[in-house]
């Protein structure tokens, strides 16, 4: 089954973060700039994101029950670099289970276990997005830090291609 175009989009930033994080190192990772958060942080935030929708709310499981502590509100924690990554890769690779599967109808039906009232095709926007916000403050973070070869563009789209929904 060939995934549904917002998880392939969801796919793409997911590489993209991956690009514009990969140089950072575990120190320069729990460096915090005045109120901008750590890097490591980003990534355990949006590990926890992944989580929050397309685990528990979608699946009813906990993948990696760390991540709970850099949810939205919660006081500022900072992970070692290498449990970031290890988090986040083990909650996308739960994640993608399910969103390998869904199709456009499951998008627009919201899940029994939360309450929001956003549909999961909502929350793969919001989830997309949220990416691109972090991303956009992590590479501030690498220029405070010194980074001169950023990313200067978005990536290649490779098997990203556009495609409408079948």
């Amino acid at each position: 089954m060939t995934p549904h175009p917002l998880v392939t989009q969801l796919r793409f930033t997911r590489r993209e973060w991956i690009r514009g994080l990969k140089p950072v190192t575990a120190e320069e990772a729990t460096r915090r700039f005045g109120p901008i958060n750590p890097i490591a942080w980003m990534i355990a935030h949006l590990a926890w994101q992944e989580q929050r929708y397309f685990v528990e709310f979608a699946q009813d499981t906990v993948a990696v029950p760390e991540v709970k502590e850099f949810a939205f509100g919660k006081p500022l924690a900072v992970p070692p670099l290498d449990d970031a990554w290890r988090w986040w890769r083990g909650v996308t690779a739960v994640a993608d289970r399910y969103l390998d599967t869904i199709t456009g109808k499951e998008l627009t039906r919201c899940w029994k276990r939360d309450t929001s009232g956003e549909t999961p095709g909502t929350r793969l926007h919001r989830t997309t997005y949220h990416y691109w916000f972090h991303l956009g403050e992590s590479q501030a973070v690498r220029q405070l830090l010194g980074h001169t070869k950023l990313p200067t563009f978005v990536g290649s789209f490779g098997t990203s291609q556009y495609r409408p929904e079948a």
